[in-house]
């Protein structure tokens, strides 16, 4: 028998606020050991090392605006259940954003400048999203993991063949976010309507193209 019991409104609020400062400090840790084995640097040429760092600090910030979505949709929602479906998920989120800033680390590379902007912007989403309806929630959270692994798939055509470790934490990213994009359809999602699919589609790209810079 699973020993969870679901936190009053006020500790809610309090693991929401936790999650934030950790995330945005960089102090997230991983449950699970990052996928594959650090390249040696001599194994990419200059060139190839920041074009992995630029595509990894883009993960990283989908990493960042998953962590905000979950916390704010599992403040927002009414099921118990639900709840603690949002927390199990962001607990894997937790170490796609670990292991994707250890290796922006490894690449020499940074994470995004507008992390606090992001992570503000997708909470006010997820908050959003959540207060609509469970159902509503969960219907963002599948369209939402579905774009996250279309990116995925083309990050890792991208990603140069030497990368062997930044393709390896990929690859394990796009199979969970796989699967929660399942886990949410079979909770009783919602299908959201084109324009708001569009719209998604259209924000994921502004952060995509910023983020690869900045």
């Amino acid at each position: 028998m699973s020993s969870w019991q679901p936190l009053s409104g006020t500790d809610a609020v309090i693991a929401a606020v936790d999650t934030a400062l950790r995330t945005l400090a960089g102090a997230s840790h991983a449950g699970r050991p990052c996928p594959g084995a650090p390249e040696p640097d001599g194994d990419l040429g200059a060139d190839e090392r920041r074009l992995s760092g630029s595509l990894m600090r883009v993960n990283h910030v989908g990493e960042v605006c998953a962590q905000a979505l979950y916390s704010a949709q599992a403040l927002a929602a009414r099921d118990p259940v639900l709840r603690h479906q949002f927390d199990a998920a962001a607990r894997e989120e937790t170490d796609h954003l670990a292991w994707t800033q250890r290796r922006l680390g490894e690449l020499g590379a940074r994470p995004s400048l507008l992390n606090p902007l992001w992570y503000g912007g997708a909470f006010a989403i997820g908050l959003l999203a959540g207060r609509v309806g469970d159902a509503t929630s969960l219907g963002f959270l599948v369209e939402t993991e579905r774009q996250v692994e279309q990116h995925l798939e083309g990050h890792l055509d991208r990603l140069p063949a030497a990368d062997k470790a930044s393709r390896a934490i990929v690859e394990q990213m796009r199979q969970d976010e796989a699967r929660h994009a399942d886990a949410a359809q079979a909770a009783g999602a919602a299908e959201l309507p084109l324009p708001v699919r569009w719209a998604m589609r259209a924000a994921a790209k502004v952060m995509t193209v910023t983020a690869h810079r900045f």
